[in-house]
């Protein structure tokens, strides 16, 4: 793509026509239109489209129709290219009949003709080829779109080789039958596997992949594509399907990626559950493949398992049949499946053809993660979806943290592994194995410990928590010296990991069978180290057993404790302003932590927005918006000239909704719940009859929000204890949002269960109460939709923890290194717009369709104040009463109720 072809003349978008599946609303074309705009112009935009809009399928149609008109217009200028390079060397082009006779540099003309004409037959032939190579792509996706006996002559070909295998293998088994020693010695050299490969620093050479280097495909360019990222597996699917009920999902080339957790179809991997697992067994069986051929010669007793999807022949024909017909990654699974073909790397292979490329944030965000997938972003489109914790999310993925039960089971496993294998391992390995060896001393050190004795009955002399600067923890921790760069490329290489988790649990486990003998008796200090871990650990927490959904993790917490500390070892080569340490001392050493908090997430999004063409910030709920300007695009580097922001209505008419700021209650009392006022029995009390009143007006459910768990668990057994939640209760059938996530789905089918039943049945009953609390489970991504949310109510204002260390060395860098806005202090307004993106969250999630109406209450005089009421999403600010008593306010909600129900 050519740089300035985004500065030429900008469209009329007047004129735009946007293919639609329906008429779509005037709030959707203007989308589409300023939306179209932002990516002709290569803009950084922040679109806000709330839920209930249909943000989805105006960002698909826009950013399509943007995609179609951009490939035609460079066909256009590629075909009067080749044409101009047609009509021979004679004339001069536009560009050399503009040079006139002599260069500005003094060169003679026949120069300057000379080198202008290679310039033009250099470029004319770069077209030539991809023409050829786009034209050779066309006609073999067109072939399989077609011509379905090629699907079945490729089935047919995968049949006949799973035949011949089956017969090899009976074959073989026949051949070892009365072999049994063999097979035995053959169980012994299986151990090789853990055995770490000779290490080469040096080594910048990529694993090869096993594809042909000849394959044309491979050396395809990438097209200008669009890359939609989302934050869940659902939302992507969800997304993919409006894809398919576009006009553009009949001829759109689509990949939709995953990690190997989502896509992996080989068992015998996905059984290891683990992300982590499941990624360096992969890698290993990669590894396998190559090494395979070449070790059989030499060490033909040696075992390697080899993954049987890793075929490029059929990754090959997945990518086409991907490119083929748009499809989610559970259609992409069960073409795998089908195929015996790779999912994770034959989508990858299909990107560099895709002009829609559908991924999760990690992939796109984690820079590592996206090199090793393939995604080049330069000079390509972005469009971030449900990005309102954005930050949040740049801040997580590049965020770390360590347990001492981590660091000192780390520590025995490899000092056990390293003893084993002392003998057999090269130099090189033995060096960074007692690097990290060192590393791990010294960090448990710094919690106040020893690594050498167990971490659960150590108890930490000094408690609390403390922040320093990444250059400090190395300095105090006496590891400045080690290249920490140069471990983490070291461990990423070797797949140390992998070996370690090999090793135990070959030997680690009280299952296993170990044979007692001189080399591996000292393996039994690892087993019992394990054991009284696992029993310290239990004994902490109170409990003989954990739960079965706990299981999985405390293993490979146990097992696996290496993998979580490369993640913070990775983290520590962050720049040292950019990042701080938290020693957080606890209990016992086992129970204390190290974590890195990253506290400029631009850094990490400065990439990002550095190659791409255009980049697209969308959400339903993205107010307010200083936080993506400022901490997150401008600390980024980006001209605010570049910046453009979007925010439309709501489809639903002004009728259909109605938010209330009430500032005193049915006795007068002024609400006001700030973290000295709320814990007044006179405050819950009041809230109580707020509800208590509320209830009798209004029909189907009602959503509660409060700020805190523990301040909802407070208010429910307040009002238990004084009657008020009997009264509650005869009107609407009350439940609670539950801690556990894997318990909140039940409790809303519960809830909407009683609403259909109340308002089938009639009676006393009206409906449900449901108490949830503010960043929890019911706060986003739950659709309160039509009767299940008739009215929400917020109560107080659920600010952020300002006690909280990591939350305090935010505010204080902020200080130091942005602005004041407006008078106010970068850390205030931080807090500021912490609770109201939490607030607008929540308030977002009764109003689903154009059809839909709910009145919002938010009970608490602060949200009057300029700096507050301007921070809520435009199409609700705009209908905002603002009610000083309780009377006015509960008259307006018992006339809007009754006035929709008779609407209805």
């Amino acid at each position: 793509m050519e740089s300035g072809a985004a500065a030429g003349p900008a469209p009329d978008l007047t004129l735009t026509r946007f293919p639609f599946p329906y008429t779509p609303y005037r709030i959707q074309e203007q989308f589409m239109e300023a939306l179209y705009g932002a990516l002709q112009a290569g803009r950084v935009g922040i679109f806000e489209s709330p839920t209930g809009t249909g943000k989805s399928l105006s960002l698909i149609c826009g950013a399509l129709s943007w995609l179609r008109d951009w490939e035609e217009k460079r066909r256009q200028e590629e075909a009067r290219l080749l044409a101009l390079g047609a009509g021979g060397q004679d004339g001069l082009t536009p560009r050399q009949a503009r040079l006139g006779g002599a260069d500005t540099a003094g060169q003679p003309d026949w120069v300057t003709a000379f080198v202008q004409k290679k310039e033009e037959r250099d470029m004319v032939d770069r077209l030539k080829e991809e023409q050829i190579r786009r034209k050779k792509r066309e006609d073999r996706l067109e072939k399989i779109r077609h011509n379905v006996h090629l699907k079945y002559a490729a089935k047919r070909k995968r049949c006949e080789e799973d035949e011949a295998k089956r017969l090899l293998q009976l074959s073989k088994e026949a051949l070892s039958q009365g072999a049994g020693e063999d097979a035995l010695d053959q169980l012994d050299h299986n151990e090789e596997e853990l055995i770490l490969a000779e290490y080469e620093s040096e080594d910048e050479k990529k694993v090869v992949s096993g594809l042909e280097d000849d394959d044309d495909d491979l050396e395809e360019e990438h097209v200008t594509k669009i890359y939609y990222c989302s934050r869940t597996h659902s939302q992507l699917s969800q997304f993919v399907r409006e894809v398919q009920k576009s006009p553009f999902g009949k001829d759109t080339r689509l990949v939709a990626l995953g990690s190997r957790q989502n896509l992996c179809v080989n068992e015998e991997v996905r059984r290891l559950s683990a992300l982590q697992l499941i990624n360096d067994r992969c890698m290993e069986m990669q590894r396998n493949k190559q090494k395979k051929s070449s070790e059989e010669n030499k060490k033909r007793r040696v075992s390697r398992a080899v993954c049987p999807f890793y075929s490029y022949e059929q990754m090959q024909f997945l990518r086409d049949e991907v490119l083929v017909e748009v499809q989610d990654i559970e259609q992409l699974v069960s073409l795998g499946r089908e195929t015996k073909a790779c999912p994770y790397y034959g989508s990858r292979f299909a990107i560099p053809a895709a002009q829609l490329v559908v991924l999760p944030y990690q992939m796109l965000l984690h820079e590592p993660t996206r090199n090793a997938a393939g995604i080049k972003l330069k000079d390509q489109v972005v469009i971030i979806d449900e990005a309102h914790n954005l930050i949040d999310t740049i801040t997580c993925i590049h965020s770390a943290e360590v347990s001492g039960s981590q660091l000192c089971c780390a520590h025995s496993q490899l000092s056990q592994y390293m003893e084993r294998y002392r003998k057999r391992l090269k130099a090189k390995n033995l060096m960074y194995i007692k690097q990290i060896l060192y590393l791990l001393e010294q960090f448990v050190a710094m919690l106040g410990g020893n690594v050498n004795q167990n971490p659960g009955c150590q108890a930490v002399s000094q408690t609390g928590t403390v922040l320093k600067s990444i250059n400090d923890f190395l300095f105090q921790s006496q590891t400045d010296n080690i290249n920490l760069f140069k471990v983490q490329r070291y461990c990423e290489k070797s797949l140390i990991s992998r070996k370690l988790f090999g090793f135990v649990e070959r030997y680690g486990g009280p299952a296993s069978a170990v044979k007692i003998n001189k080399e591996n008796q000292k393996l039994a200090g690892l087993q019992n180290f394990l054991l009284t871990l696992q029993q310290g650990s239990d004994k902490e927490a109170g409990t003989p057993t954990s739960p079965p959904v706990e299981a999985e993790h405390d293993q490979l917490r146990t097992a696996s404790p290496l993998m979580q500390i490369e993640g913070f070892l990775s983290a520590l080569t962050n720049a040292n302003q950019d990042g701080r340490v938290i020693l957080n001392r606890q209990g016992t050493v086992g129970q204390s932590s190290l974590k890195f908090l990253l506290l400029n997430p631009a850094v990490h999004f400065a990439k990002v927005v550095e190659e791409c063409r255009a980049v697209i910030i969308a959400g339903g709920t993205m107010q307010p918006v200083a936080d993506f300007r400022e901490q997150l695009l401008c600390c980024a580097g980006v001209d605010p000239a570049r910046i453009v922001e979007f925010s439309c209505g709501h489809v639903i008419p002004p009728e259909n909704i109605l938010p209330i700021i009430l500032c005193s209650g049915p006795s007068n009392q002024q609400l006001e719940f700030t973290y000295q006022t709320r814990d007044l029995p006179q405050m819950m009390d009041e809230t109580g009859r707020i509800l208590c009143n509320l209830c009798n007006v209004i029909p189907g459910g009602v959503v509660c929000f409060f700020p805190s768990y523990e301040y909802e668990k407070q208010v429910y057994g307040h009002w238990e204890n004084s009657g008020l939640l009997s009264r509650l209760a005869a009107k609407k059938k009350i439940f609670q949002e539950p801690k556990k996530a894997n318990q909140a789905e039940q409790v809303l089918v519960e809830y909407a269960k009683c609403i259909q039943r109340c308002s089938q049945t009639g009676g006393q009953m009206t409906g449900a109460l449901l108490l949830s609390v503010v960043g929890g489970k019911m706060s986003e991504g739950i659709n309160f939709s039509d009767d299940l949310g008739r009215c929400v109510i917020m109560v107080g204002m659920p600010y952020p923890n300002i006690r909280s260390p990591e939350l305090q060395e935010k505010m204080t860098w902020l200080d130091k290194t942005m602005p004041r806005a407006a008078g106010q202090a970068p850390s205030r307004v931080l807090i500021e717009n912490l609770c109201m993106k939490a607030v607008n969250q929540s308030i977002g999630r009764a109003i689903r369709h154009q059809k839909d109406f709910a009145s919002i209450l938010l009970l608490d005089h602060r949200y009057t104040r300029p700096a507050i009421f301007n921070k809520l999403p435009q199409w609700i600010r705009e209908r905002t009463q603002v009610k000083s008593a309780f009377g006015s306010a509960f008259a307006e909600l018992r006339k809007f109720h009754r006035g929709r129900l008779d609407a209805l």
